[in-house]
């Protein structure tokens, strides 16, 4: 095999590095290959990360599909469910926590006391309270967002194969207008998030992150004052829309000696990264969507200016704007999570009442403020709002020496759901009178993925291989929540 070339556009990584430009292949030394080879390669130089050949899925799904999008709003660490949407008034303080509850706009539901707003529109919105996270954990956090529970790579060295439900979506739906990444994901930490696995890295996220201008917060949630990101659709030096122009000119010119070369299809793949990623810096569509300072500013202050609702904004724009999936990692720390709150004396992530409770206001507004606006935008049929975490959190207080933290509990969690044209109003599944095991309708992991696969039109038999060849069906033991249809 040839050593691996450096990319040759000076400083800039590109899409077509893997192609070893000035490689000599066996006995061809100066062939049309290798001359086709340096030109595309030559053609580089832009700075959206290998042209989103590794990033934007190319959308495979059948004409005439409606427009569907996900919006998941991850609360890295794993919330409390007695603490958020499972209240247990009745017990003793070590178990039911030291927050009260209220009731809601569903008689006989009450939520936690921190919730209000949620308690108010809760007639739109559905509460899962028996979530089974058996094998669920974080870092990395891909077992619910697979839908698979051998999808946890601390005791399965293939769970990275697992490719994310978004991914699946970007494979076999692709985005919802030309121009527009089909899967974006707002993340601290990778390990936060799961990835395109068996079906390649063309189904990974566009990292969101890189493509806005967001502000920057410290690991403990401490707002620096500064702002990051926004140069993913700058051009590098020296190029401009009319080198640009030229250059796609050039590749339209090797079109006819491409085809005599490639009988693999390869390069007519890289191509189409190519075309993409060109139409994503040279149209409107993807600029426009991540550009937060072309929304009215009356919109932005409805948000307000914490970073996780500046992303929730931003994750409206993208799915107005055509995106399938957007994933928002709700964590301003990079390791286990911000929800992570094993107790007050662990820094950063304290207990029930120094670390879960300044998140709950925060949280509440930025949920119910984006599923009004998807409303009031006409997108509520279109758009499916998911809040959830990887497990949920222990019935009793007091773990790891604490005053009243709460350790991993992957026996039951709560969920909840807005939007999409599903059926709410309603409470799913039940725990016990602790809230820490299943009382009844459990829902699992591959339930989950069931029910959005159906949500987007993606057909139950749905096949991919895997590294080592095998078929794997995108959905194993699950089956869509019926409740929701």
């Amino acid at each position: 095999m040839p050593r691996r070339q450096p990319p040759i556009c000076s400083g800039h990584h590109h899409a077509f590095a893997d192609w070893q430009p000035l490689a000599r292949e066996g006995l061809v030394v100066g062939g049309r290959r290798g001359m086709l080879k340096a030109g595309l390669a030559g053609m580089a130089g832009l700075s959206l990360p290998d042209l989103v050949r590794m990033r934007t899925a190319r959308g495979e799904g059948g004409p005439g599909l409606p427009p569907r999008s996900v919006i998941l709003l991850w609360m890295t660490g794993g919330p409390s469910q007695i603490d958020t949407w499972d209240p247990k008034p009745d017990r003793p303080i070590e178990n039911r926590g030291p927050f009260a509850t209220i009731p809601t706009k569903l008689p006989g539901v009450r939520i936690c006391e921190h919730l209000p707003r949620q308690a108010a529109i809760l007639d739109r919105i559905t509460l899962i309270r028996s979530v089974d996270a058996q094998g669920s954990n974080h870092e990395p956090n891909t077992v619910f967002q697979t839908g698979n529970r051998a999808a946890e790579p601390r005791v399965n060295p293939e769970a990275k194969e697992y490719p994310s439900i978004a991914a699946v979506v970007a494979r076999h739906r692709g985005a919802n207008r030309p121009g527009m990444p089909a899967n974006v994901g707002f993340w601290r930490s990778p390990s936060h998030i799961a990835f395109g696995g068996a079906l390649g890295q063309q189904y990974d996220p566009l990292q969101g992150n890189a493509a806005a201008r967001l502000p920057v917060y410290d690991l403990v949630g401490n707002d620096t004052g500064r702002s990051a990101g926004g140069d993913l659709f700058t051009l590098a030096d020296g190029l401009d829309m009319e080198r640009l122009g030229e250059r796609r000119a050039l590749l339209a010119d090797l079109d006819r000696l491409r085809r005599g070369l490639d009988l693999a299809g390869t390069m007519t793949a890289t191509d189409a990264f190519h075309q993409q990623a060109v139409e994503m810096l040279t149209g409107d569509a993807a600029r426009r969507a991540f550009d937060l300072s072309l929304e009215p500013e009356g919109v932005r202050d409805r948000y307000g200016p914490h970073l996780w609702c500046r992303q929730a904004l931003l994750a409206r724009r993208l799915v107005e704007a055509g995106v399938a999936f957007v994933t928002i990692d709700l964590s301003y720390h990079t390791a286990s999570g911000t929800w992570d709150n094993h107790g007050d004396n662990i820094p950063p992530y304290g207990g029930i009442s120094r670390g879960l409770k300044p998140l709950l206001p925060l949280f509440d507004h930025l949920f119910t403020t984006l599923v009004l606006d998807l409303e009031e935008r006409g997108l509520a049929e279109q758009v499916l709002v998911i809040a959830m975490g990887e497990f949920g959190r222990t019935p009793t207080i007091g773990t790891q020496g604490s005053t009243d933290g709460r350790d991993h509990w992957p026996g039951v969690m709560s969920m909840a759901l807005a939007g999409g044209g599903l059926r709410h109003g309603q409470v799913i599944g039940a725990s016990d009178r602790q809230g820490g095991a299943i009382a009844e309708r459990p829902v699992g992991p591959g339930d989950l993925a069931a029910t959005l696969y159906r949500f987007f039109g993606v057909p139950a038999d749905t096949q991919y291989v895997d590294l080592k060849g095998r078929p794997r069906f995108v959905i194993e033991n699950g089956t869509p929540i019926a409740e929701l249809f």
